[in-house]
């Protein structure tokens, strides 16, 4: 799970705990949805950031292209066969 799934996990939760007005329907207790959405949503991203957050800050490294005038032209040399 990435951090930005964990985020929706967490705001889908908290808008069924504290947003919505019905209690119940048809037997689904919807402020238990919320509460489980946002302890897994929590849960997800505090693994994210122990497992994934230090590999990931590794990948992004900068490598500066080179323009088009400075680039070494290689040419070859045709070979008769």
């Amino acid at each position: 799970m990435r951090i930005g799934a964990a985020l929706v996990l967490i705001a889908l939760g908290a808008i069924l705990r504290f947003a919505i007005a019905a209690v119940s329907t048809n037997g689904v207790d919807l402020h238990t949805v919320g509460d489980i959405l946002m302890i897994v949503g929590a849960l997800g991203a505090v693994l994210w950031l122990v497992v994934w957050a230090p590999w990931a800050r590794g990948r992004r490294s900068y490598s500066p292209r080179i323009p088009l005038e400075e680039e070494e032209h290689v040419y070859r040399s045709r070979e008769p066969y």
